[in-house]
């Protein structure tokens, strides 16, 4: 179990011990009965177990990796959205202040129109009636598209990486599981052999051993071949000096 499952489980046998316990006098149950109400909150954090699901999807594995990589850009985008929410909800207060029927009683009231507007999903649940109140609103929506349009391409960016990277990884292993050859193991083998528990060190030395042998031969018929091209090469010279005299 994880840290969710426990938090998860803990407010249930806090409630049965709580419901065990003797009654308490009435100058107390309130008191209880908000306790029980913030206990029944908690145990929303085991709809959280949902993210178990990412250890077996790589789809959601790679958005993870994505948000990881792009919190800056988040950080940004809620920043902006945060100055813009301030601005804006003031001052179509101050725009719609002098409305009898205005519907942005105070500034605070306003931050839900301006998240609204600047989010581009318009409930129209409260609307400005001035002239003054409705360029307000038309700005806000302008400023709300451009600050969330901003930081997008950044993400789409960091998924198609973090995407590409995977999907390479697993095609390169796949070739190298079909190239390979049976006798000397390619470096990841080599990697993996050494990592692993089940292998002795004897056979390590002998995979190892057959590497190094490999590569001594190979390193002598590249030598073999460089001395017959310099004695060939040595050969033509003097026969064209011989042929010149």
């Amino acid at each position: 179990m994880n840290i969710i499952d426990i938090v998860a489980i803990i407010p249930y046998f806090i409630t049965l011990g709580t419901e065990l316990a003797e009654k308490p006098e009435d100058g107390q149950q309130g008191q209880q009965a908000m306790s029980l109400a913030i206990l029944r909150v908690i145990r929303l954090v085991r709809v959280f177990r949902i993210f178990k699901l990412s250890r077996h999807s790589k789809g959601l594995q790679i958005l993870g990796q994505t948000l990881k990589a792009s919190m800056r850009e988040l950080g940004l985008l809620i920043f902006f959205l945060f100055i813009g929410v301030i601005l804006f909800s003031s001052a179509v207060y101050f725009a719609e202040a002098d409305e009898s029927e205005s519907q942005f009683p105070s500034i605070p009231d306003a931050f839900w129109w301006a998240v609204v507007s600047m989010t581009t999903v318009g409930y129209g649940d409260m609307v400005p009636t001035t002239i003054g109140g409705k360029i307000v609103g038309s700005l806000c929506a302008i400023a709300g598209v451009l600050t969330i349009a901003l930081p997008v391409p950044v993400i789409v960016s960091n998924f198609n990486y973090f995407y590409h990277r995977e999907t390479e990884g697993e095609e390169q292993a796949q070739y190298l599981q079909v190239t390979s050859c049976p006798k000397i193991p390619s470096s990841p083998d080599l990697k993996k052999s050494r990592s692993a528990s089940t292998i002795s060190k004897s056979d390590y030395m002998e995979i190892q051993e057959g590497v190094n042998n490999s590569n001594e031969d190979f390193r002598e018929e590249n030598l073999k071949t460089a001395n017959c091209t310099l004695a060939n090469t040595n050969y033509v010279n003097i026969t064209k000096m011989l042929t010149d005299v």
